[in-house]
């Protein structure tokens, strides 16, 4: 174990992360802004798929976007209602003209777009990504990047075959407290990863339900066959469409929407790219209303080398739909103590204490309480009604294009949570124990390659 953490290595720490959070671009400082001013080229972007969760990703954008020297030109969407509800949205949020096509094959073709974002259904993200890549457009892409190995693999493959910028809608990445917490399970001074605790619980039957918009819903609103894209051929469906996190295979559903966002950060801070085994089971045990997505979980993972199982950690992953006690809960463990962030507070909570080290002949690393809060708090510098950490992502990708250099979140973030969310979803659909075969880039359920 290691020596005693003391007072003057946590302060330069918190010190020297401070700087780096500077560094990575928060609080969008003139000096952020100064460094792309110069350039000629306004980037001409246009949204691809105008859903709920666009309302969010057009205000960051707008947010930047006369700074950064960027405008909003287009959309694309498959139903004539979303069209033309985003050509309005547009002129009469932000007093901005944009043209409408229906669908991407049109908006490409006219060569009038740099850069797209993509806030389409969920198994549609990593194909329309790698249609942006190959169009030759930078792409803004919310998460979960894919829902099948085979068309994670095509993204990926797309997108490392171009030049081109990508942002995975991860957005924590961008968060200066989850930076903060990275540098410092990084620095060592945590001691290594034991364990982790992640929760994710709501009381909302409504949720993931548009039950107007699915009555008033007509087959001929629609391109069916461009949704399906490749999925099964079925006949049209309004709450396929409408409802799709709540139908396999469109979504995985709580893996695919929450699960994403937070097994992505273990990835991150332990430098695995992917869990070595999944063991997940749930159901539907309470809003029984068509539904085919569990509204209850739990998956259990084991990360570690692949060719050292002496080595790693557990991660338990719970969410339920059904009662919201616990929240949301994110916390590492480590011999030491915790780091939990939902408080953003690293405490010796836990740890081994230093009599008992003693009597163990060891060394105990003790830990110092203090707040990853005291690194960078988030900054925005206009009140627009986007969140923080969204609106630091979406920053960090548009000037990342601007200066063509990686962003927070690139392709193989995605990649990877994508590996841990289909693995899950074979563990939960299969009952199966389940692997990744490395060689093969393919989830194992039962020794068996898991399709859909």
């Amino acid at each position: 174990m290691k020596m005693k953490e003391d007072k003057n290595s946590r302060r330069d720490f918190i010190k020297k992360s401070a700087i780096g959070a500077a560094g990575l671009g928060f609080g969008f400082s003139a000096k952020s802004y100064g460094k792309i001013l110069g350039a000629n080229d306004r980037i001409r972007t246009g949204i691809v798929g105008f859903s709920n969760r666009s309302r969010s990703l057009i205000p960051a954008f707008m947010q930047h976007a006369s700074k950064l020297n960027y405008d909003m030109v287009a959309v694309s969407d498959i139903w004539n209602k979303r069209r033309d509800d985003c050509v309005g949205y547009m002129q009469d949020n932000f007093d901005t003209k944009i043209k409408a096509y229906r669908n991407n094959e049109e908006l490409y073709d006219k060569g009038e777009v740099d850069a797209v974002i993509i806030s389409t259904a969920d198994f549609q993200h990593a194909m329309h990504c790698k249609q942006a890549v190959e169009a030759g457009c930078d792409a803004y892409v919310e998460k979960p990047f894919a829902e099948t190995m085979d068309d994670a693999k095509a993204g990926l493959k797309a997108v490392e075959a171009s030049d081109k910028i990508v942002q995975i809608g991860s957005q924590r990445r961008s968060g200066p407290n989850y930076h903060a917490a990275n540098d410092f399970i990084r620095s060592g001074k945590f001691g290594d990863i034991v364990y982790v605790e992640m929760t994710w619980n709501v009381n909302q039957p409504g949720r993931w339900r548009r039950p107007d918009e699915v009555a008033s819903l007509k087959e001929s609103d629609v391109d069916w066959d461009r949704y399906l894209l490749n999925r099964p051929k079925i006949k049209f469906d309004p709450r396929k469409y409408l409802e799709y996190r709540l139908f396999w295979p469109y979504s995985s559903g709580i893996p695919g929407q929450w699960m994403s966002h937070q097994i992505d950060t273990v990835h991150w801070f332990s430098g695995y790219d992917h869990p070595r085994s999944v063991a997940a089971n749930g159901g539907i045990y309470l809003w029984k209303d068509g539904r085919e997505n569990f509204d209850t979980m739990t998956a259990v993972f084991d990360y570690g080398p692949m060719d050292d199982k002496s080595k790693g950690f557990q991660v338990v992953y719970s969410s339920r739909f059904t009662n919201s006690a616990g929240g949301t809960k994110e916390i590492y463990y480590s011999n030491a103590g915790e780091l939990n962030l939902a408080t953003n507070m690293v405490t010796p909570n836990g740890g081994l204490t230093e009599r008992h080290a003693t009597s163990m002949g060891l060394q105990a690393n003790l830990l110092n309480e203090f707040s990853l809060s005291d690194v960078a708090p988030p900054e925005t510098s206009a009140d627009t009604g986007v969140d923080d950490t969204t609106s630091l992502h979406m920053f960090n990708w548009m000037d990342s294009v601007k200066d063509r250099k990686e962003s927070h979140a690139p392709v193989r973030a995605g990649y990877n949570h994508s590996i841990a969310n289909i693995m899950t979803t074979a563990a939960l659909r299969t009952g199966e124990f389940v692997t990744f075969d490395e060689a093969k880039q393919e989830v194992l359920a039962g020794g068996k390659v898991f399709k859909y």
